[in-house]
């Protein structure tokens, strides 16, 4: 029995101990300094991975630069600096060392979130991960698909002996380059879409209700974002969107229908 407290004296309150309900999740033991050092890990294997594929891309510029230059009636351009071409050949080599490298990055990044997700978390996100390299590509090759008829038409305002277009490389690969990353993270249109049902931010319901103003929003965007000021690009790119969010209505409802089919 505890002895009786004199008068006036405080009596401090024994501590009380509250269990945490959540249950522990994967991987919660690692101190702050573990993830840290498994975090610079990841991005060192990253930036190595990366700088591979720059090396690689940096050999190979010669034949993508022409490959990229063929949309061009001549399939010439210009470069006002000094070092104008060796910066062409660095963007391309940067560029292509990205995309080479993308799937290691990919890993990188899921080997270091994975532990601290709970195992339903892991089943519904591993089968994106690789899908977001062939939504890349598959954007890469609209882009590629468009890029002709966005020259065309910029260039048929030339006006012979008198208004002559003389493209800068510098400015040519910096359009192609935009275009072609913009179209490759456009295509990460419906993962994100179904990263959100997924969480219960959306459902399947609010998107089809929410048609026409997406309609409405990809329009604006395409104009807004695409580079060259051509009408080509934002229109095939607005398509592309919400040709993409009715193919992710089609997937959820699908498997809205299997869940009910299986409950």
């Amino acid at each position: 029995m505890s002895e009786a407290a004199e008068p006036g004296t405080a009596v401090a309150p024994e501590p009380q101990i509250v269990e945490d309900p959540t249950p522990p999740r994967e991987g919660t033991t690692m101190t702050l300094v573990d993830h840290l050092s498994e975090l610079r890990r990841r991005i060192a294997i990253s930036v190595v991975a990366i700088g591979i594929g720059a090396v690689i891309g940096f050999l190979l510029a010669e034949r993508i630069i022409l490959l990229l230059l063929t949309p061009l009636p001549d399939g010439e351009v210009v470069f006002l600096t000094l070092g104008g071409g060796f910066f062409v050949y660095l963007r391309i080599a940067i560029i292509v060392g990205l995309l080479l490298a993308l799937p290691i990055v990919l890993y990188q990044l899921w080997a270091f979130v994975a532990p601290g997700l709970l195992p339903e978390e892991r089943r519904a996100a591993l089968p994106w991960i690789p899908m977001t390299v062939v939504f890349f590509l598959l954007g890469c090759t609209v882009a590629w698909i468009t890029l002709p008829y966005a020259v065309d038409f910029l260039l048929g305002f030339q006006i012979e002996g008198s208004l002559t277009a003389l493209p800068s490389a510098e400015a040519y690969f910096s359009f192609v380059t935009i275009m072609f990353l913009l179209f490759g993270l456009v295509m990460q249109f419906p993962i994100v879409l179904v990263f959100l049902d997924r969480l219960g931010i959306l459902n399947v319901d609010q998107l089809r209700h929410m048609r026409r103003y997406v309609l409405l929003g990809v329009v604006i965007f395409a104009v807004v974002v695409t580079p060259g000021g051509d009408p080509i690009s934002p229109i095939v790119l607005s398509a592309t969107m919400y040709v993409l969010y009715e193919f992710t209505i089609f997937l959820l409802v699908r498997r809205k229908r299997r869940s009910e089919i299986d409950a």
